[in-house]
């Protein structure tokens, strides 16, 4: 419990109305949480506005609101609840996070904390990141798309970034048992939302940018100023690390006040890494000219796996303790995943869910299968999401594999038929013969299997790690890995 006094300690451009000695119990976004001696913040949403919840919220007995400015009914609200102590602001989501950081005692500012953003890498970065410091015996945090963890203990993840004030509580969660670092993903989403304000950042790492959530952003330029949003914010203490192979990598380092750094596989950039050798099995890199070998595969693994080395030596690290331990470093959970089943056939199952990052996978596959080797890939597009990479998902598919089937991925609420038309739409039309439509992802896989020859490749992507499907609305077990074992067993 704090009282706003102790709440709006180092915070600036909060005015408020009412006794700063009123105790706080906790910090809510969501009114139906935010009972008495509560602080509840009005945000901005994006279907609704918090404000309209005030009411209610004062009704259930809140000791503090955070509101806008400009709010109109500010005046109003004052008069009808004297009760309530009123913090006003320009910026909500900016002013919590400092009233978070405050009322979790600044734990962040105890943490190491990196954070990467992209459209594709950001969870395999922070996972490596993760398990990298973990093996040189630091005790680390993550925040990720897959998984929230505190040294061992594993807890659910139900955003790529959480809001505000869940992620200082998660922060003040970690250093209570005794985290140093953490590693976290920052979604276009949540740099947007703001839901970073008053984060120490030590560091921030771009991976890639391609065409992503523009459902959400609208805009190409819009999901770009999103991504470097977060560098702006960056101070001159912490690094900004960006990939120069990105042609928009540069973009992000353009008014950022960090110490500036590049890596590139294919250009000159501060940290390079080269391809020596490769196949199903793993790497052998040359980074910064030692070699060593990893279990990971593809030419974006190459990239993630150079990334988490130039943050670990910006982290002071030397490179004799790094190297090693990046060689012992497994692959992430459903980041191109090989199972090996019966006749020598090979099931990857990879998260590809945007264009460029199936491009990159049917590519690494092409690029190591040997001549004669098929490659069958399954391929499904979300519902209720960015329309637009349909088609070009689909061209790619036909145009990289010998055989594509066309299936359900998270429908949500959308029909799925209706999906795989949209994704029908972009296939050539002298790719059509490779073309199957198969609705059921279970039997979609199954019949990949069944086309599959003794030694060829089968491609699972769009769910990786997951173990859902959403279809209107309700979540059901689904889980490619655990379907393709299934099948293995079943069919040979």
């Amino acid at each position: 419990m704090k009282t706003l006094n102790q709440l709006l300690h180092k915070t600036s451009g909060i005015t408020l109305m009412g006794d700063r000695h009123v105790e706080v119990q906790d910090l809510s976004i969501d009114s139906r949480q935010s009972g008495s001696g509560f602080l509840y913040a009005a945000m901005p949403g994006t279907r609704v506005d918090g404000h309209s919840f005030l009411e209610q919220v004062a009704q259930a007995g809140v000791s503090a609101v955070l509101v806008n400015e400009g709010w109109d009914g500010l005046n109003a609200f004052a008069e009808q609840h004297p009760q309530v102590a009123i913090l006003s602001c320009s910026d909500v989501p900016e002013a919590l996070g400092h009233l978070a950081l405050n009322y979790f005692d600044r734990a962040a500012e105890s943490l190491v904390i990196v954070g990467v953003t992209g459209t594709n890498g950001k969870t395999s970065v922070c996972t490596l990141l993760f398990d990298l410091f973990s093996r040189m015996e630091f005790d680390c945090g993550l925040v990720s798309t897959v998984e929230n963890r505190i040294r061992e203990r594993v807890l659910k993840s139900t955003h790529t970034t959480p809001n505000v004030v869940g992620l200082h509580r998660l922060f003040a969660e970690m250093v209570e048992d005794g985290c140093t670092h953490c590693f976290m993903e920052v979604s276009s989403h949540a740099a947007d939302q703001n839901r970073i304000a008053a984060v120490p950042f030590a560091g921030g790492v771009f991976t890639n940018i391609t065409h992503d959530h523009l459902d959400y952003h609208k805009t190409f330029d819009a999901y770009i100023k999103a991504k470097k949003s977060f560098f702006d914010r960056l101070p001159a203490s912490a690094f900004a690390l960006t990939n120069r192979d990105d042609k928009n990598g540069s973009v992000m380092l353009q008014n950022t006040k960090a110490m500036r750094y590049t890596f590139a596989m294919n250009t000159t950039a501060d940290f390079r890494v080269k391809i020596m050798e490769h196949d199903l099995g793993g790497m052998l890199l040359q980074i910064q000219g030692q070699e060593l070998w990893t279990p990971l595969v593809g030419a974006f693994n190459a990239s993630n796996l150079l990334a988490v080395y130039a943050t670990a030596f910006l982290l002071t690290q030397g490179e004799e303790e790094v190297l090693p331990a990046l060689s012992a470093l497994p692959r992430v959970n459903g980041r191109f995943e090989a199972i090996q089943g019966p006749n020598n056939i090979t099931a990857i199952v990879d998260y590809a869910h945007t264009p460029d990052a199936l491009l990159n996978v049917i590519k690494t596959i092409n690029d190591i299968r040997k001549s004669g080797v098929n490659l069958i890939s399954v391929v499904g597009c979300g519902g209720d999401r960015d329309r637009e990479k349909r088609p070009e998902m689909a061209r790619i598919a036909v145009e990289g594999s010998d055989r594509a089937v066309f299936t359900s991925d998270n429908p949500r609420s959308e029909d799925p038929n209706a999906i795989i038309s949209d994704m029908a739409a972009g296939v050539p039309a002298q790719h059509y013969k490779k073309m199957l439509q198969v609705l059921d992802r279970k039997e979609a896989i199954k019949t990949a299997l069944l086309l599959a020859q003794p030694g060829d490749v089968v491609l699972v992507a769009g769910k990786g790690h997951e173990t859902y499907q959403e279809i209107q609305g309700v979540r059901h077990e689904f889980d490619d890995k655990a379907v393709l074992h299934e099948l293995f067993q079943l069919l040979f």
